[in-house]
């Protein structure tokens, strides 16, 4: 659909891509991943027509559409949220005022018998037929399910835009783009500005309703539910798998280890060749064989292994010291704003050593409660520090509060004392900042880099209670994975707002969760809390007809955990009345095809845990024949854990299935 034809980038005079070509096909879903700084966001910008290659072309094919969404845009905030959507669909009226420019020519027109007259007829027939199948569907419902599938309430539909933060704009615009249904879509980090709830809409409406999607992102959960293909760009070169990202991890790892074997065999080639010519280079009896090897040098094509980062984070936090056994007890604490309730009546308690989530939509009050905690703020109700309690505390916009115009070196400095000083730069070279990149200016670096900066002043002084509100922002997968790891071998209490669900996973044993102007407490981990909520497929907001049950509005939670049968006796009283408008030919097309999505997922599910308690019978066995060792023991464990998590995605697609019956 889409063809990259020999492309090549160069920035002063480097290259940063070169020689790159691929097909962009039909319903393809493409992670493309690397390294910052590799051309990821480049690469979608050129297939976007927002940038010019050195060399080589990009080749859309005249009818096909390429919707872009970039990591950061102007947005403009002259109209209400409605208004500004609504733009998504001008494409309809343009296609409305060519028909009647069409139509106006051929009356005009009396060249009944000539080609150019049937080109017209033909082309009004196609433009016809095309509008309408844009008009079958309601715009409007349309317009509304993706703004409530995107966290927006009825109420926020006739505000300004510019009662909005960046975040919430952005969130508009991915409606617009989603709206128009482009035929390429391009996605740089689109769930940076979501939370949970929208990140696992927007998942199924990629994978449900979008056609070709290239997307970029460090949410691994995300990537790996909704792509097929992965493309690497890796030293200006691409290496392409039909696969997904989890599984692209695993073949590249078995790439690179062959990689590295063939670099070492003609490293060793290449040592030998040049011990020879020096041993010999000014023996006049060897100079035949001398010169022979220096042409024979000189042709070895030089193998080139892939970036791999050699540099290791050294992230551990420090040894904990002992606090109460309850570092936060809160009784009926709320907050507002003027006459905005944020939350109240949260009474709950977070015992030491303890590793909890704050979840929710954006704006329902997670990071306002960190600010209560911290003292920040002022509340209502009683609020609690155990006994001994030292908060180490990263803000969400900790990043952004770093002086840009000092060095990496002086930040740290600044604020270290004692004999934590002498050992600054071995600390900076353990989050790789060692050598020159120390004396860089905060203001150059990148989101990630700041973060880890603003991450290592939290680790000057031993502390008991971590609260990270939002620390996985702008790092990259395997940071991600060195600071998850961290938390985990952390001996203190720590409270963790994300909407990353694979880094939360495994992490946390106790979800709290913040909507409604309530904060709830539910037992066990994210996928635990996720299913109990029934929000992996959002189908209610799908397929809800009536203004109450669409809403997203966290106040309606507890409604939406009610018994079934409630909603099964309800259901046909809604269905007489006259009010309750009819699924369309194109609704229930687009239902039928939910439901043997929802089928397939079922199936799949369940092909997964056979598979794994096969694995898992074959190790017992092992077992049983009086076999052991760490390794057998750590399969089984990595394998049980595994059987969990298919379990919970075979639990979640059949109650998804149910759902559309």
């Amino acid at each position: 659909m889409v063809s990259i034809q020999n492309l090549s980038v160069e920035f002063s005079a480097k290259p940063l891509l070169e020689n790159i070509s691929y097909v962009i096909n039909k319903k393809d879903k493409i992670a493309l991943v690397g390294k910052n700084g590799a051309g990821k966001s480049t690469m979608l910008k050129i297939i976007a027509g927002l940038q010019k290659p050195t060399s080589g072309q990009v080749a859309v094919p005249q009818d096909v559409t390429i919707g872009y969404l970039p990591q950061q845009m102007e947005i403009s905030d002259t109209l209400t949220v409605v208004e500004e959507v609504r733009k998504a669909f001008s494409h309809i009226d343009e296609m409305h005022r060519t028909l009647d420019r069409m139509s106006a020519e051929l009356s005009e027109r009396s060249d009944y018998e000539s080609a150019a007259y049937q080109q017209l007829i033909d082309s009004m027939t196609q433009l016809t037929e095309r509008l309408a199948m844009e008009e079958s569907e309601n715009r409007e419902a349309e317009m509304e399910k993706t703004l409530i599938g995107l966290g927006f309430n009825r109420s926020d539909f006739n505000r300004p835009t510019s009662e909005f933060s960046g975040g919430w704009r952005m969130r508009i615009e991915l409606a617009k783009l989603l709206l128009t249904r482009p035929d390429v879509l391009l996605l740089d980090e689109p769930t940076n500005h979501l939370d949970i709830e929208s990140i696992q809409w927007l998942e199924n409406f990629l994978i449900t309703k979008a056609n070709a999607v290239v997307l970029v992102s460090h949410d691994r959960a995300f990537i790996d539910n909704v792509t097929n293909r992965t493309i690497e760009i890796s030293l200006g070169k691409i290496h392409d798998y039909s696969v997904n990202y989890s599984k692209y991890v695993e073949l590249r790892k078995e790439r690179l280890e062959q990689q590295m074997r063939a670099y070492q065999n003609q490293q060793k080639q290449i040592q030998e060749t040049e011990d020879f010519i020096e041993r010999f280079r000014y023996k006049a009896t060897k100079s035949v064989q001398v010169q022979s090897r220096i042409k024979q040098l000189a042709k070895i094509e030089r193998i080139e292994v892939d970036e791999v980062d050699t540099s290791r984070l050294n992230l551990r936090f420090p040894p904990a010291p002992r606090s109460g056994d309850y570092p936060v007890i809160a009784d009926n604490v709320g907050k507002a704003y003027g006459d905005h309730q944020v939350f109240d009546g949260a009474t709950f308690t977070i015992k030491r050593g303890e590793k909890v989530a704050f979840v929710g939509k954006n704006g329902e009050g997670k990071s306002t409660l960190v600010k209560c905690i911290m003292g920040e703020i002022p509340f209502t109700g009683n609020l609690k520090i155990g006994h001994n309690v030292k908060i180490g505390y990263f803000a969400q916009n900790q990043a952004q509060l770093l002086d840009g115009e000092i060095t990496v070196f002086d930040t740290i400095d600044r604020v270290a004392v004692g004999d934590i000083r002498v050992k600054i730069r071995d600390i900076l070279g353990a989050f790789m900042f060692g050598g020159e990149a120390s004396e860089k200016k905060v203001k150059v670096l990148s989101g990630g880099e700041k973060t880890r900066l603003a991450m290592i002043r939290l680790l000057l002084e031993p502390v008991n209670l971590l609260i990270l509100d939002e620390p996985t922002n702008h790092l990259d997968m395997k940071t991600k994975d060195i600071l998850k790891q961290a938390i985990k071998d952390f001996n203190g209490t720590v409270i963790v707002v994300s909407h990353d669900r694979e880094f939360l996973d495994g992490l946390v044993e106790k979800v709290y969760e913040f909507g409604g102007g309530k904060v709830r407490e539910c037992l066990g981990g994210i996928y635990e809390f996720l299913e109990k909520k029934k929000l992996a497929s959002l189908a209610e907001l799908e397929l809800s007809k009536s203004p109450d049950t669409a809403s997203p509005k966290p106040d309606t939670a507890a409604k939406a955990s009610a018994p079934q049968k409630q909603t099964a006796k309800e259901t046909p009283q809604e269905a007489k009345e006259p009010s309750a408008p009819r699924l369309s030919y194109a609704e229930q097309k687009e239902r039928e095809k939910l439901v043997r999505k929802a089928r397939k997922k079922v199936e799949e599910a369940e092909a997964g845990i056979a598979a794994i308690e096969s694995q898992i019978k074959v190790l017992e066995e092992r077992f049983a024949a009086g076999e052991t060792g760490d390794e057998l023991y750590k399969e089984h464990a990595a394998l049980t854990k595994k059987l969990e998590n298919a379990m919970s995605l075979w639990e979640l697609a059949v109650m998804e299935a149910d759902s559309l019956h």
